[in-house]
């Protein structure tokens, strides 16, 4: 028997429920064919069926295109032991992944049970982003749950991104609890110095920790080209493997500033970065007839929304026939794609599709995602966001 409807409910509109049932976590505003209550945006609402039958509980936002983020398939209390036993089923996870290692994505939104919040554990430094307006209203409680489970020196806000605009939600970022600094991260005995405070997103990009040693078995003797370079991630692996020359590029100064720390605290000079735009670079490598061996693009997300998508893949589609065009027979592309709305479909046919245009043939040798503590959730194909192939092109 079906309970009574609560005060704070959402109905979902005849056959709405299905991708639900099926595993996804967001309910889009346009699902809802009726809101008992007057929720605000960050409480938390029961959702049921047309027929009345609970899913579960989830955040709410009344004027946000995903107006419920599930938090839970049970008709349960979310309370600080929620949050706190959700957040160590997390931490085992990682110990499981990284034993030993104190540097890993400890939260990764939606795909930990946990959505709009991601944490990144840098050592004795834990740095948050809450992309929900329910998370966001609990803050204080997740940062008081972080302090008594790891202690940190510090746990920060890199609250930056865009995304946050579409829940209503100020940009901000800067120390929320202890204090802050550069700390380092050891990467397959390649030492990274990490800015906290500026670095990008979070500080560095843990989810292509996996993919950039790959690079190191086609490194030996090679030119090599990190577009999009960073804070020299490909590059320095390409360097430690034995390179003959790499060639870093990036449009932000700030990252070409640290790449070069990195570098020189590696102890490899056989690596120049340079601030650039990289189309333009390609573009004038390619004019002069430069070659490289390897080349690597790792760009940032070229769309944020599907109405997007079309141009993203006209931006990925010239990337990488300017690639193609530096690439001599038997070269090793590296290549990236981080956005959710392009599918690994979607990117490697923009991938075959530009090769078959330049007359090149391509094979590929790694498909893959990214690390292990980024997890995804099979019923909901945004947390999948990160695509990484390497081809050779002959």
């Amino acid at each position: 028997m079906v309970s009574p409807t609560p005060r704070t409910c959402i109905i979902l509109r005849k056959n709405e429920d299905l991708r639900i049932r099926a595993g996804h976590v967001w309910v889009f505003s346009n699902e809802i064919r009726e809101t008992h209550g007057s929720p605000a945006a960050g409480d938390i609402v029961e959702v049921r069926n047309v027929g009345g039958k609970p899913l579960g509980l989830g955040f709410y936002h009344p004027h946000s295109l995903i107006a419920v983020r599930l938090l839970s398939r049970t008709i349960e209390e979310i309370d600080d032991t929620f949050f706190r036993t959700r957040i160590a089923n997390a931490a085992a996870l990682r110990a499981r992944l990284f034993p030993g290692n104190p540097v890993y994505r400890l939260v990764h939104g939606e795909a930990d049970f946990l959505p709009g919040l991601v944490v990144d554990r840098f050592g004795e430094y834990l740095v948050v982003q809450t992309f929900a307006c329910g998370m966001d209203l609990r803050l204080p409680l997740l940062c008081d749950i972080l302090e008594e489970m790891f202690h940190p020196a510090g746990i920060l806000e890199r609250n930056e991104s865009p995304s946050r605009v579409l829940e209503g939600l100020p940009l901000r970022s800067g120390i929320l609890r202890g204090s802050a600094g550069t700390t380092i991260y050891e990467e397959d005995g390649l030492s990274f110095s990490i800015d906290l405070v500026s670095g990008q997103k979070t500080g560095f990009f843990l989810d292509q920790r996996l993919n950039r040693p790959l690079i190191r078995g086609f490194a030996p003797g090679s030119r090599v080209l990190d577009c999009f370079c960073n804070d020299g991630g490909f590059a320095l692996h390409a360097a430690r493997g034995g390179a003959s020359s790499v060639l870093g590029i990036d449009s932000s100064g700030e990252a070409i500033a640290r790449a070069r720390i990195n570098a020189r605290n590696n102890g490899l000079l056989n690596t120049t970065f340079v601030e650039n735009d990289v189309f333009a670079a390609l573009g004038e490598s390619a004019g002069r007839g430069d070659t490289f061996d390897v080349v690597v693009l790792d760009p940032p997300s070229f769309t944020k929304s599907r109405k997007t998508v079309p141009a993203a893949k006209k931006g990925y589609k010239e990337l990488h026939h300017l690639a193609y065009r530096v690439l001599p027979p038997g070269g090793i592309l590296l290549t990236a794609s981080c956005s959710h709305h392009i599918l690994p479909e979607t990117f490697l046919s923009v991938i075959q599709e530009t090769a078959v245009k330049d007359n090149r043939e391509i094979q590929l040798l790694h498909w893959r995602g990214a690390s292990p503590d980024h997890p995804t959730l099979p019923g909901v194909p945004e947390t999948g966001y990160l695509k990484f192939g390497v081809f050779r092109v002959v």
